[in-house]
């Protein structure tokens, strides 16, 4: 899943592994909302990305669940490191690195950093897939759920290349809404299944343009 909506969010600005702007107050509600859907499921162990907007998230849902279930904070959940884009708005993207925006919104496999600096698509991807691996090496059973929150164009760029999506088509399925959940099925050796895709059933509160990346 992917954790609360936060200032930088809701004012349209790029929000990398470098930047970490405070969780607004709504999405506290919202932690609960996807806590409380996800609590009949009986989990195996948390994964989260160490940066404090995931992290807080994984806290607040793990209160909601209310089991016993370990978390672990992994470097390689982090999202994308944006290099100059880090904290810009949009729209100022737009004007200054017009190639590289649309790039990263709509052609992952042209999206170049040699003028900005951060990671690619494909590096992200050789970065957090290990990540994993590991995880689904661990919880070998089929029983064995985890929770896995991380960062929407990370989790994006993940799970779609976990599907075996094309890095051309990385950006097919859309985006992913805050606190939003999606859920792959796989064993150790075997392929994923996409089971659901951002799903915000859940969310009382109506979408706005900003939730989504």
């Amino acid at each position: 899943m992917r954790h609360g909506k936060t200032q930088w969010n809701l004012e349209g600005r790029f929000q990398g592994a470098g930047g970490d702007s405070p969780l607004l107050a709504e999405s506290y509600q919202q932690m609960s909302q996807v806590g409380q859907f996800l609590k009949p499921i009986t989990f195996r162990h948390v994964y989260a990305s160490p940066i404090k907007r995931a992290r807080v998230t994984a806290e607040h849902i793990l209160a909601e669940l209310d089991q016993a279930i370990p978390l672990t904070l992994m470097s390689r959940l982090e999202e994308f490191h944006l290099g100059k884009l880090e904290g810009m708005r949009f729209v100022d993207v737009q004007a200054q690195f017009p190639q590289e925006l649309d790039g990263f919104r709509n052609h992952p496999d042209q999206y170049r950093t040699d003028r900005i600096g951060g990671e690619t698509f494909s590096e992200v991807i050789a970065r957090m897939t290990p990540g994993i691996e590991a995880i689904v090496a661990a919880n070998p059973g089929d029983d064995d759920n985890v929770l896995v929150v991380s960062h929407g164009a990370a989790l994006n760029a993940e799970v779609n290349a976990l599907l075996a999506t094309p890095l051309a088509a990385l950006r097919h399925r859309g985006g992913l809404r805050n606190t939003s959940v999606t859920i792959l099925e796989t064993a150790p050796g075997q392929p994923y299944r996409l089971i659901d895709w951002n799903d915000t059933s859940f969310l009382t509160e109506t979408a706005d343009p900003t939730d989504t990346i």
